[in-house]
């Protein structure tokens, strides 16, 4: 092999070893990115995909679904009526779990709805809520999980009381704040 040769194929070899390591590099850096963004529903999506390359494109298309949606803040009057209607869930429960679970479910699709998430079936609804509320979809889950139990007459009260937490939190993430709206009202002494 002439010196020439050897020359265009070792810059060949390095070129193509510098795209490898800059391609390597860019999907590190773009998993560590949705990692980030998604946190555990990063490793739920990847295991449920059974790939990261899979799973990753699903968390992918998420984002870009999301970015074509309209999704506003409430407005402070919505805010307060869906936080009155939260307190008076959570009294509902003392008397009727069952009834407060319900309760509660509808107010997360409402709420959901008035902030600009489309409702369609629960898997896409919690799709969608896993770009902006990535840490509580999880309670979503668990909580819609509970609700479908309870229909078929499953659920302890203490399962139910579980549906309420996840609901309250995933609640207080959408109307956007960190609770105080929807704390219990204390009575003045």
């Amino acid at each position: 092999m002439s010196s020439t040769q050897m020359l265009v194929l070792l810059v060949v070899v390095a070129v193509s070893v510098i795209v490898a390591v800059g391609l390597l590099a860019k999907r590190k850096r773009r998993s560590r990115m949705l990692r980030e963004r998604f946190g555990p529903e990063y490793d739920r999506v990847v295991k449920k995909e059974g790939d990261v390359q899979k799973g990753e494109r699903v968390l992918d298309f998420r984002q870009k679904h999301r970015e074509k949606l309209h999704i506003r803040p409430l407005s402070p009057d919505d805010r307060e009526s869906f936080a009155g209607q939260w307190r008076d869930a959570q009294a509902q429960f003392v008397d009727d779990p069952k009834g407060a679970v319900t309760l509660a479910d509808g107010l997360v699709i409402d709420a959901m709805q008035a902030r600009g998430y489309p409702i369609t079936d629960f898997e896409q609804q919690a799709a969608d809520l896993s770009v902006d509320h990535p840490v509580v979809v999880e309670n979503y889950r668990a909580a819609h999980e509970i609700a479908l139990r309870h229909g078929r007459g499953q659920a302890s009260t203490e399962d139910l009381r579980k549906a309420m937490v996840h609901y309250r939190a995933l609640f207080e993430d959408l109307l956007g704040e960190t609770g105080e709206a929807v704390q219990p009202r204390r009575r003045e002494a």
